[in-house]
């Protein structure tokens, strides 16, 4: 005996998702909020001031916005100060719309906060990277940034919250 699949017009077997593994597709991805501060310009970054601190401070969200889709933001926080001023500030909210299908629901969050950020990030770097350049600075390169350690700090946080709400009611 032999098994006949029809094929489908969009080249899958009809059927097929059906049984499919895990799926996830990026729909779209999009600047969704932006802002360059250089307050000193033009004298922000003179030789004689030396090499400022940068600080960088990264959080996703995720949210369900459809049936199977999600949108992820990634925002990213970098200042520059030298101890005498603030030389920039940036500020990026990057977003993206994804497609999930057949995904256990255990791992629906760390998918949302762990991978698709990390699908998002090299185009959020590009931009803060042209954006720093484009004021008149070298351009700030971050490094690759640990979603699985940032998401681990997350639960952490919610679950010590928890504990002291509960504390809190009880008392």
């Amino acid at each position: 005996m032999t098994d006949t699949i029809t094929p489908s017009p969009n080249g899958g077997a009809e059927g097929q998702d059906q049984q499919s593994g895990p799926r996830l597709s990026i729909l779209t991805q999009y600047v969704k909020d932006m802002s360059f501060e250089n307050p000193r310009a033009p004298f922000g970054l003179q030789a004689n001031q030396g090499r400022p601190e940068i600080q960088i401070q990264v959080d996703v969200n995720a949210r369900q916005i459809g049936d199977g889709q999600f949108e992820v933001s990634l925002e990213l926080s970098c200042e520059a100060k030298t101890p005498e001023a603030s030389v920039f500030l940036l500020e990026l909210t990057y977003g993206g719309v994804f497609a999930l299908a057949n995904i256990p629901a255990d791992s629906l969050q760390p998918l949302l906060l762990i991978e698709c950020p990390r699908l998002l990030f090299p185009f959020a770097r590009r931009i803060v990277s042209d954006a720093t350049r484009d004021g008149g600075f070298p351009p700030l390169m971050i490094d690759p940034i640990d979603f699985v350690a940032l998401y681990r700090r997350r639960l952490e946080s919610q679950q010590q919250e928890g504990g002291q709400e509960a504390e809190t009611t009880q008392a």
